[in-house]
């Protein structure tokens, strides 16, 4: 067989798991490429290498250039990758998973499709915000009435903490310099959340559009997951920017959200949350079986790779099922 060139490429169970990673990493106006097993990023100060399997996910921001081998290496780590636009208004795309077990899929996708099973998961998505209140009883409706009340609560708070002027959540996606210094911060830093959000989601092997509180869309569990976080850790912190914001707050916003994401353990709890949300197991324990089934609708599932019909055989021309003994053959009957 033949050799082929470079590193070979890593078992998923020899990558480090998602909750062992940095957060992300944004890079602007660059060029990728792959060295081996890491890529290596080239602007006009010079070259540097990273090993990608070390990151959660790559924000490429405009001016950047990437070659095929350098996605196929990060295909391969299970690494996310997002283009976003300038200051982090919009994305797109992401990796392979972490896992090839689709238990959790299918999991997901088993809960989301029962209104009891779903609105369950969603009562639990608020508990994990409001703490000790018991939601157990609540509509929808009224669950987002005390979601309303609690964002804006936390606004008012933050804003009379950091003494920053708080006229309300606008901000013009086309238009990143004319929103407020807070409101460019809470745009920059939802934007590092919700690819951080979406990363962990992929690396589980869960579906990204198959959300339980938000619907319709196909980052809809991505905005369920980050929501779980935003009001601790977007909001005060954008207020805290903007109490005394720089030229770039856009920038310093991304690089305060890191450190805060370290600081709070952050991929570690989304592995947690979500495997706590849909198997009502609070751990980071993942599957890296390599197993494929064939679906049954009586015993649910039965072993691939297995010649099944063998007592079997298909009548000449019509794929007609003959059992083994009868001889007939249905081009005797043509005229």
């Amino acid at each position: 067989m033949k050799k082929i060139p470079g590193a070979e490429k890593a078992e998923l169970q020899e990558l480090p798991q998602i909750k062992e990673r940095i957060s992300f990493l944004y890079l602007e106006r660059c060029l990728i490429n792959r060295q081996d097993s890491s890529i290596s990023i080239t602007d006009e100060r010079g070259t540097v290498q990273v090993p990608v399997a070390s990151l959660s996910v790559l924000l490429l921001g405009p001016g950047t250039t990437i070659t095929h081998r350098a996605m196929e290496l990060i295909g391969d780590a299970g690494t996310s990758i997002l283009w976003i636009g300038e200051h982090g208004v919009r994305y797109y795309a992401f990796g392979r998973p972490l896992t090839h077990s689709a238990s959790l899929l299918l999991m997901q996708a088993k809960m989301v499709t029962n209104t009891k099973s779903r609105l369950a998961v969603a009562r639990k998505m608020y508990q994990m915000r409001f703490g000790q209140e018991d939601v157990s009883q609540m509509t929808m409706q009224q669950l987002r009435g005390r979601e309303g009340a609690r964002v804006r609560k936390i606004y008012r708070e933050c804003a009379k903490k950091n003494k920053v002027e708080w006229d309300g959540r606008e901000y013009d996606p086309d238009d990143f310099e004319g929103g407020s210094p807070v409101n460019q911060a809470l745009s920059a830093g939802t934007a590092c959340l919700y690819g951080l959000a979406h990363s962990v989601i992929a690396a589980l092997g869960c579906s990204p559009g198959l959300g339980f509180v938000h619907t319709g869309h196909e980052r809809s569990f991505v905005y369920d997951i980050a929501d779980l976080y935003k009001a601790e850790i977007v909001i005060p912190l954008a207020f805290e920017m903007a109490a005394d914001p720089s030229e770039d707050i856009g920038g310093d916003m991304r690089r305060a959200m890191r450190d805060k994401i370290v600081e709070t353990h952050l991929l570690e709890r989304m592995v947690r949350d979500i495997r706590y949300l849909l198997i009502g197991k609070a751990d980071t324990e993942v599957s890296y079986a390599d197993v494929v089934n064939l679906w049954d609708e009586k015993n649910g599932f039965v072993r691939n790779g297995i010649s099944y019909g063998k007592d079997l055989k298909l009548a000449a021309g019509y794929g007609k099922l003959l059992e083994d003994g009868d001889d007939s053959d249905d081009r005797d009957n043509i005229d």
